[in-house]
């Protein structure tokens, strides 16, 4: 647990890197780790501005408590998936997941931001993406997509504020291109409440 007088943002432990909790500590985040195991009723007891959905490993299809603690913070504070905080995200808004033939792994993949047109370079480690055809009437919007394969690389929720990556960001590489993804939404934390009492 790290304190601040910034948003306190509570992260869900599915398999976290440390350098998540940094760049939210940069940013003067109070960051809360929480492990995976927590309801949605426990995880908001901490009261908090923002939640994470941390990376982790596995068929997060099988991951039912998991998707129904997401389903429980979805419209009540911002929320950012990353890696399998995505496919929690997508799955908890009723869309669905697949195992890729080959997964995705190093730290070059391109990645197209589909509002700017801009190509960042990303980090990724997985083996499931969300089924872009399943996002229909879920209320997710994919935000981009990887060049290589066209598969979902971000979304956001049109209704809510609920974003996340499929790739890492916190990850570095060598190009800096997505260490801004947690300042975009800490900034989105921001301007939806601010800090819980």
């Amino acid at each position: 647990m790290v304190f601040s007088e910034g948003p306190r943002i509570a992260v869900i432990d599915y398999g976290t890197k440390r350098n998540i909790l940094r760049s939210l500590s940069d940013l003067g985040c109070e960051v809360v780790v929480l492990p995976y195991s927590f309801s949605a009723e426990e995880v908001l007891g901490f009261r908090p501005d923002g939640i994470v959905l941390s990376p982790g490993p596995g068929n997060p299809e099988l991951l039912e408590k998991g998707v129904e603690t997401v389903r429980g913070l979805i419209d009540k504070v911002p929320v950012m998936g990353v890696c399998l905080g995505q496919h929690l995200l997508a799955l908890a808004v009723g869309a669905k997941t697949y195992k890729l033939k080959f997964g995705h792994r190093g730290g070059n993949h391109p990645v197209k931001d589909l509002e700017t047109g801009k190509v960042y370079i990303t980090s990724q480690n997985h083996g499931f993406a969300a089924d872009p055809d399943s996002l229909k009437g879920t209320g997710l919007e994919v935000s981009q997509i990887n060049l290589n394969d066209s598969t979902v690389e971000a979304v956001h929720h049109r209704s809510f504020p609920a974003m996340s990556l499929q790739y890492h960001p916190e990850a570095c590489p060598g190009p800096l291109d997505n260490h801004n993804s947690f300042k975009k939404f800490v900034e989105v934390v921001k301007s939806t409440g601010g800090k819980q009492s």
